[in-house]
């Protein structure tokens, strides 16, 4: 990473860490910036951080990140090989849903952080991040698991690890999404070939 990219990200964590324009930055805990490598060809986004989150700083800790960091290792993917964030930085009351004027206020440091990572695979964990980032009506139970072309980026969503916390049975359809995540990305070309 050069001087001057490493230096925008710390540039853009500091205005994350500091903003005002919405609510939320003044009930909480920590930021949730995002963690993990900042070259990464896979990045993970969520919606927002909810409570475990909130206290640690960092984005899927919790017992839904645990499930995650499960998944995760059952197809060989290491979590410090990826790139780990959620739309919202800061925890909504009760980790209610982000509401769509949070969104719009968090979404430009989110688009930062793809700019700057430049991942060529990215995964939304979750409906509201599909809804955001692929399509508004996406529908996470029929559309899981199924990559769509965003620009540059190949994008998909699978289940968020807190409905397969409350729905075991999804867990095996969550298995499958992320062996072919796995194998979208052992089947990326070499940079510069």
């Amino acid at each position: 990473m050069t001087r001057d990219i490493a230096a925008r990200w710390d540039e853009l964590q500091r205005a994350c860490e500091s903003c005002t324009r919405c609510p939320l930055g003044q009930t909480k805990t920590n930021t949730v910036f995002g963690c993990g490598n900042r070259e990464a060809d896979l990045m993970f986004i969520g919606e927002a951080p909810g409570e475990q989150e909130d206290l640690a700083g960092v984005p899927f800790v919790g017992r839904a990140g645990q499930l995650f960091d499960k998944f995760l290792a059952a197809v060989d993917i290491k979590r410090e090989d990826v790139y780990i964030t959620n739309i919202l930085k800061c925890r909504p009351p009760r980790n209610r849903d982000p509401l769509p004027a949070e969104q719009e206020q968090c979404i430009d440091y989110l688009r930062e952080q793809v700019r700057l990572i430049k991942p060529r695979l990215v995964v939304c964990l979750g409906r509201i991040s599909a809804m955001r980032l692929i399509k508004p009506d996406f529908k996470i139970t029929a559309e899981h698991g199924i990559w769509f072309d965003k620009g540059l980026y190949k994008i998909c969503a699978v289940y968020h690890p807190s409905l397969l916390l409350r729905d075991p049975r999804k867990r095996e359809d969550m298995l499958l999404d992320m062996q072919s995540i796995k194998a979208a990305l052992d089947a990326l070309p070499e940079v510069g070939s």
